[in-house]
């Protein structure tokens, strides 16, 4: 390919249902239960959040939507870049970050039994009580939202940082 010719990408799916639209009141209780859960905890920590269970959810929508909410948060590309392989990138995190996002995965992917102690108890030393329960929601509410755009096909690559909060 020159440097003159334009990559022809595969058109955009169409989303199957607005779900938004459709249930509006489930959409608004969503929003205001994101809010929520959001209060006390650190921009980045909860966007970095949302994106590992988004990744572990294949949710696309959510992923463009947090990482460029996340990058506006000022959050580095590096981060963002390496946290799907934080496991073998620990270095770009902290102690905390990294109970923050060992947590995210143990309650996303509860289909591997359910939550160890350890990585509870591991939160549980970088947060307290208060905060932990803040995470836990915020993990709670970001793999709901994922289930909303994965299961009605939102389209990605629209989102403007800011745009639904």
């Amino acid at each position: 390919m020159t440097t003159e010719e334009t990559p022809q990408y595969v058109p955009e799916h169409t989303p199957r249902l607005s779900w938004a639209q459709h249930a509006p009141e489930v959409y608004k209780a969503m929003v205001r239960l994101d809010g929520a859960a959001r209060k006390g905890l650190d921009a980045k920590l909860f966007e970095l959040v949302k994106i590992r269970a988004s990744q572990l959810n294949h949710c696309a929508y959510c992923l463009d939507m947090h990482t460029r909410d996340a990058l506006a948060a000022g959050e580095s590309i590096a981060r963002i870049v390496q946290l799907s392989a934080w496991e073998e990138s620990k270095h770009f995190y902290t102690e905390q970050e990294l109970a923050a996002i060992e947590l995210t995965e143990a309650v996303t992917v509860l289909t591997d039994g359910f939550v160890p102690d350890e990585v509870y108890e591991r939160a549980a030393k970088h947060f307290d009580e208060v905060q932990l329960t803040q995470l836990i929601a915020s993990i709670i509410v970001i793999n709901s939202w994922n289930r909303f755009a994965v299961t009605t096909r939102m389209v990605p690559g629209h989102y403007t940082p800011g745009q639904h909060g």
